[in-house]
């Protein structure tokens, strides 16, 4: 991880709110713009002096409160009809006029980096998509990432709705966007996406005090960074600590030391460098597990046709960061592994005949490179040129591995202190989440951390009911041979048990993750699966909805008979042939693969090497490549174990 973005992590405050009030005032969240819930009563609120009068009139209505001891002050609307837009006045010691207010439903899109990656990391993949977004009722206000340690917060920072366009798309969340189009297109209401989402997050972040008293670990974890000495005690030697080693990385840079010339220069001497294929990691490739600074460069051929045109050039992902320089001259940076890279280049850029790309990686810990299996080209004039085999390296800088950062946004409670409380009592017709990544270090407590959180939120929004819709986790990482253990599946199915908590819905992804990268670019069948669970679970509508749900196990012999929930029309092998990715075991747990077959709307499974068979799993995998159980109406089967 880069050292600007660590240093701003770290010195990210972590505070409490300290209102004060000379005239009536807002949340960000009621603003110009805002997406108000329709079919229910509306809470506004705001603050001012206190004892101080507040009138706000809305649609041909006055409502009346006064601001109470603390200065907050509250009015709630009665049940609204969908449309707009419409005039909000709010009157005190001053006025606030509320401009371009739509009625309709409003969603929470909250999570990891699932749900907060924007739409611009998917427009090549959803290019009409993104050109056709001019829609005014779609709208998303883009909750600002903000943490506290000393308790809930009454606001957020910053942040404004923004209605759906081809430039202000890019920022909405994908997921929600996907998810909220759909939703539009059939009920032709306005839809409002409230985006507070963190990446890298884990559920526990997302808790109230009240709720981490369940969690004893994480609650005294929330009691220890309540201490603001031990906090900046932290910070400071983290400070200091990165500072240090992105220093050491730049000084003992023999790529660029002075007195020589710098290496991606093309006057620059590459007799001593060694070869290296791309993409790949170089602990694979001569210079074992190396953490420092690694060059590398290659020279490419560009026909007279590319040259004179814009370009771009596309090196897949790079762990971690990297700076890139063609012809010598600077084109691009990125500070972190994930983004891919896409650097666009100007007209002047490339030149005819031979041309030097040359990329300076710092790899801070774990393997450094290039990963496998993503696109890696020179794009130009409709001509590509592809970049995959053999470069040259160079190691510029070795060094001992750089202990990660505390990332305090990703501490107990402190994102339900930040982003949560300042959003609430705002009328929602429900949630949708996609999380869980950062929590497949301990699967078997996330059963509990998200029941706890569901019934959390439901009490912070006083909406017992509340439907509360997530993502289970997509297929990542590689495929494996054999049957094993998975802490991505133990999730998984943790994540399915979470279902018998009431007014849930889960969009199953199995069949939508990349094995290199755990951001897979499938936003919108993520979308419309949560579609279909917000048509069953927030507006009552009879669809199919799920794939099928393990329901329960018969044995007899060395048969297991397995049935289900959510047969939607019945059970198929998605593609035809044999099903997949079954696993069968007796009394010792020694899992084989497994045979099976669907009979009816049952699924039969047995293998001659265990002849009485006690548990069946089913996609059990971090990547189950294969897995091939859906309905007829082309949801997928849900990953699950018939025993614990």
């Amino acid at each position: 991880m880069p050292n600007l973005f660590r240093l701003v992590l770290c010195a990210a405050t972590l505070t409490t709110a300290a209102p004060a009030y000379a005239a009536v005032r807002l949340p960000r969240l009621i603003s110009d713009g805002m997406v108000l819930q329709r079919g229910t009563s509306v809470p506004v609120w705001g603050w001012a002096d206190k004892g101080e009068a507040v009138t706000l009139s809305f649609q041909g209505k006055a409502y009346r409160a006064t601001a109470g001891q603390d200065g907050k002050w509250q009015v709630q609307l009665p049940e609204l009809k969908p449309g707009g837009p419409f005039t909000m006045i709010i009157k005190a010691s001053n006025q606030l006029d509320l401009k371009d207010i739509l009625v309709g439903d409003v969603w929470l899109c909250s999570g990891q980096s699932n749900m907060e990656l924007p739409m611009a990391r998917v427009r090549d993949k959803y290019p009409e998509v993104v050109a056709q977004a001019t829609n005014p009722q779609i709208r998303q206000f883009d909750a600002p990432t903000r943490y506290s340690n000393r308790g809930p917060q009454n606001d957020l920072p910053s942040g404004r709705w923004t209605a759906a366009d081809p430039k202000s798309v890019l920022q909405f969340t994908a997921v929600g966007y996907f998810f909220a189009k759909e939703l539009h297109a059939k009920y032709k209401v306005p839809i409002g996406l409230i985006r507070a989402a963190v990446g890298g997050s884990p559920a526990e972040a997302w808790l109230s005090a009240d709720a981490l008293k369940s969690f004893p670990v994480y609650e005294k974890r929330a009691q220890q960074i309540k201490d603001s000495l031990y906090v900046a005690g932290v910070q400071q030697q983290e400070r200091a600590r990165d500072v240090a080693w992105y220093r050491n990385a730049r000084q003992q840079d023999q790529g660029s030391a002075k007195g020589q010339t710098p290496w991606y220069l093309p006057t620059a001497d590459a007799s001593g460098w060694q070869p290296m294929r791309i993409p790949g990691y170089w602990s694979e490739q001569g210079l074992g597990p190396v953490n420092g600074v690694v060059w590398l460069r290659r020279e490419i051929e560009v026909p007279a046709s590319m040259v004179g045109q814009p370009a771009r050039l596309e090196l897949g992902t790079i762990v971690d960061a990297d700076s890139v320089y063609l012809n010598g001259k600077f084109v691009g940076t990125t500070g972190y592994q994930y983004p891919p890279r896409k650097y666009e280049l100007p007209a002047t850029t490339l030149k005819p005949g031979k041309n030097l790309l040359v990329v300076r990686v710092i790899n801070s810990a774990g393997r450094g490179g290039f990963t496998p299996e993503k696109t890696y080209e020179l794009q130009a004039a409709g001509q590509k040129v592809d970049l995959r085999g053999e470069w040259q390296m160079r190691l510029g800088m070795k060094s001992e591995p750089l202990a990660g950062p505390t990332f305090w946004q990703w501490q107990p409670g402190v994102l339900y202190n930040g982003m949560v409380t300042p959003l609430a009592p705002y009328a929602v017709k429900g949630v949708i989440w996609y999380q869980g990544e950062s929590n497949t270090k301990a699967p078997k407590e996330y059963l509990p951390l998200m029941t706890s959180l569901i019934g959390d939120w439901r009490r912070t929004w006083q909406q017992p009911n509340l439907p509360f819709l997530y993502v289970q986790l997509a297929n990542f990482m590689a495929v494996k041979p054999q049957p094993t253990e998975s802490s991505w599946a133990e999730l998984r199915d943790q994540q399915r048990r979470t279902l018998a908590v009431p007014h849930t819905g889960m969009a199953v992804a199995i069949d939508l993750g990349e094995w290199n990268d755990i951001h897979p670019l499938d936003k919108a069948t993520v979308g419309h699966r949560l579609a279909l669970q917000a048509e069953r679970e927030a507006y009552g509508e009879k669809v199919e909805a799920s794939g099928p749900l393990y329901q329960g196990m018969k044995v007899s012999g060395n048969k297991v008979t397995l049935s289900f929930t959510e047969l939607g029309g019945g059970l198929v092998a998605k593609g035809g042939g044999e099903l997949k990715q079954f696993a069968i075991a007796g009394a010792d747990q020694q899992w084989q693969w497994a045979q099976a077959r669907i009979e009816g709307d049952k699924v039969v499974v047995w293998s001659e090497q265990v002849p009485n068979p006690v548990a069946v799993r089913y996609a059990w995998a971090d990547n189950p490549e294969g897995a091939n159980l859906y309905n007829k109406a082309g949801l997928p089967a849900s990953p699950f174990r018939t025993s614990n």
